[in-house]
């Protein structure tokens, strides 16, 4: 039920946009239209929530129309405001769940919407291209001190230096680099493309010239150097299947070469690909289907080069390779399949998906945090600040930090346009958003201060926002009473009926009188996907062995529904002669044997058999009785000036 109430409430937001687009109308003085507790609502809002659920319904703005709506309006806004008095706004339940669709509806409004917009078209762009290149590394701790920063700093200048000044740039590689891999392949990492590295490596990469050396790159690894060697445009993706014998682990090579040459000497001699592949290949992953892998970019078998160049190196489906070894044993690989590479609108769904997840995205938002503190005139009061991160203490690596009182909570720590925030209204932030983590406390404390920082810079925007856009305040308004309505219906009606059964019983003999049936059939329902079930089924039916019958339903996988069913219950049933018998039937490709047992004359429902009904009408007593109470516990004035004025303006023509 809630997913569908969010999903109502996404329906509106989709409307509430289109509607924002719209020329906006001259700005007339809110005129209050009714008061539920002293609490105003005004024409302004009536009439917004009103044009926008009724939308392209011409013959809901009658008189009569208005008013059953307004008298609607009245009980919902007396259900919330029930619920702000019990305090289900500030459970830490709805303040997360409001939270979240706040962060939704603003991300269309805000800078960073564009972020990952633009990413996904720059590392498209990239994709379209694969770079060779070799690298040095030179190991660096991402929590280093600023002495060993400096020491593998100047470590990797050093090797720079020396390859720009003609050493072998492989050489240093293999002597120098703290990559493991460098002492075999001199550093050299082959072809690859976007999103394949870690994106500080990957920009070195792109926007490194060829036969050039980048300047030193930090990644999390450390301290990077990138001589590019080749570029070229992307290849896309190829399929291939393989037939492998492993070496290694005391295997004999020599033997393991004989079997590969034998299975290829087959191979040409017409040989079945897939029986060969079943006896003989030693990846038992893919052995007994052919030997087929998932297709593959470049660089996405870095790790197996001679595989790699070998299935990029096939041109037409069904040509097989000569044997070849890796570092994981001997393979024949057959080409199934070359797949060009993609276009923007065929890759971005999925590429979009891969980026909000990279660390692209952060290295972005961390320059547009450094661009909104500068929008916002970031000033902040650096000797307290110092005081402030001297309460660190080990608590903080629990998320259970207090600070004890210091004397600084009045203090300005920060300032963004003309508002300023004090120690206290941090320290409070801190306590309330802390958990156990990893990082040293005063890293951890620069990382509370900072998303507060940023927190409030979207507190103070989003307040421009609702100042400057008068849609977005109404629907956030529509989200956060949408949820404590939901709430404080789930506790008063919706589970009171459902879980109240003497009380549905009680509605029911109450109310006995119109829960009356139609004509019904007692029937038994077989239903599957396939029409060949039903002569089979009619045989075993006529034989009256209900012990056999149950035995063939489950055999043939066949659903069974019994019941007293009306003819308008199912759609099947219209399809059949209403009196007792068997009968076939079809229904939006389903099969059906229909077997009316008994024809059952118009009366009375038995409780169970209205109990659905009983349940719907109890909720509609229960709600009814609520309103009526809360229409006591709060008092509702109507101001018949605003109830003219939203008439007229919803009739205007």
């Amino acid at each position: 039920m809630r997913s569908l109430f969010i999903a109502l409430l996404c329906c509106v937001f989709v409307a509430g946009q289109a509607q924002s687009k719209k020329k906006k109308e001259k700005k007339s003085k809110a005129i209050t239209v009714f008061t539920v507790n002293n609490k105003a609502v005004t024409t302004d809002e009536f009439i917004y929530l009103y044009k926008k659920n009724h939308q392209n319904k011409t013959e809901d703005f009658s008189t009569e129309k208005i008013n059953e709506y307004l008298d609607l309006f009245i009980n919902f806004k007396l259900k919330v405001e029930e619920a702000r008095h019990r305090g289900l706004d500030t459970a830490a339940s709805f303040v997360k769940e409001y939270n979240s669709y706040k962060d939704e509806l603003r991300k269309p409004y805000l800078p960073d919407s564009k972020i990952t917009d633009s990413l996904v078209r720059l590392t498209y762009n990239r994709m379209k291209e694969e770079i060779h290149a070799s690298h040095i590394l030179i190991n660096l701790n991402p929590e280093a001190t600023p002495e060993d920063t400096l020491k593998a700093y100047n470590k990797i200048i050093d090797i720079r230096n020396r390859a720009l000044a003609g050493e072998d740039f492989g050489t240093l590689a293999a002597t120098y680099s703290e990559d493991p891999s460098a002492k075999m392949n001199k550093g050299d990492l082959g072809f690859f493309t976007a999103m394949q590295m870690v994106y500080p490596f990957e920009n070195g990469a792109y926007t490194t010239s060829v036969n050039n050396i980048s300047n030193p790159v930090r990644t999390r690894f450390g301290y990077h150097i990138i001589k590019v060697t080749d570029r070229k445009p992307a290849r896309g993706e190829v399929e291939v299947s393989h037939i492998m014998i492993r070496t290694g682990d005391n295997k004999d090579n020599e033997k393991a070469k004989n079997t590969i040459f034998e299975i290829y000497d087959q191979l040409r001699a017409g040989a079945k690909w897939e029986e060969l592949c079943k006896q003989y290949s030693e990846d038992p992953g893919t052995k007994d289907t052919g030997g087929k892998l998932r297709p593959f970019g470049v660089g996405a078998m870095a790790s197996v080069p001679a595989f790699e160049s070998v299935a990029f190196s096939m041109q037409k489906p069904g040509e097989i390779s000569d044997p070849f070894q890796s570092q994981y044993g001997w393979h024949i690989i057959r080409l199934e399949k070359k797949i060009p590479f993609q276009s923007y609108e065929e890759l971005a769904p999925t590429l979009k998906q891969k980026v909000a997840r990279d660390e692209r995205v952060q290295v972005s938002k961390h320059a547009l945090q450094a661009k909104l503190r500068k929008d916002y005139h970031f000033e902040e009061n650096k000797i307290i600040k110092t005081k402030v991160f001297a309460l660190a203490d080990t608590t903080l690596k629990k998320g259970v930090w207090k600070p004890v009182a210091s004397g600084l909570e009045k203090e300005k720590l920060f300032s963004l346009s003309e508002n300023t925030y004090t120690v206290k209204s941090f320290i409070s932030y801190a306590e309330k958003n802390q958990h156990a983590n990893t990082l040293s406390p005063d890293k951890y404390l620069d990382q509370l201060y900072n998303n507060y920082v940023d927190a409030s810079i979207i507190q103070q925007l989003e307040g421009k926002l609702i100042t400057s856009n008068p849609d977005y305040k109404m629907l956030l308004n529509e989200y956060y009473e949408g949820i404590l309505l939901f709430e404080i219906m789930e506790k008063e009606v919706w589970n009171k009926a459902t879980e109240d059964s003497l009380g549905q019983r009680k509605y029911y003999n109450q109310n006995a009188g119109k829960y009356q049936a139609k004509e019904r059939a007692n029937a038994i329902l077989y239903s599957s996907s396939s029409k060949d079930f039903v002569e089979p089924l009619v045989s075993v039916i006529d034989k009256n062995d209900s012990v056999k019958l149950a035995g063939y339903i489950t055999d043939q996988k066949i659903k069974r529904e019994a019941g007293r069913f009306e003819k308008e219950e199912k759609a099947v049933l219209g399809k059949i002669n209403w009196a007792t018998g068997l009968y076939p039937s079809e229904n939006n490709g389903m099969y059906y044997l229909v077997n009316i047992k008994e024809m059952l004359p118009p009366g009375p429902k038995t409780f169970e058999e209205a109990r659905a009904s009983v349940i719907s009408d109890y909720q509609t007593y229960l709600e009814q009785g609520w309103v009526a109470q809360l229409k006591t516990k709060y008092p509702v004035k109507i101001n018949e000036k605003g109830k003219a004025y939203i008439l007229s303006q919803l009739q205007k023509k």
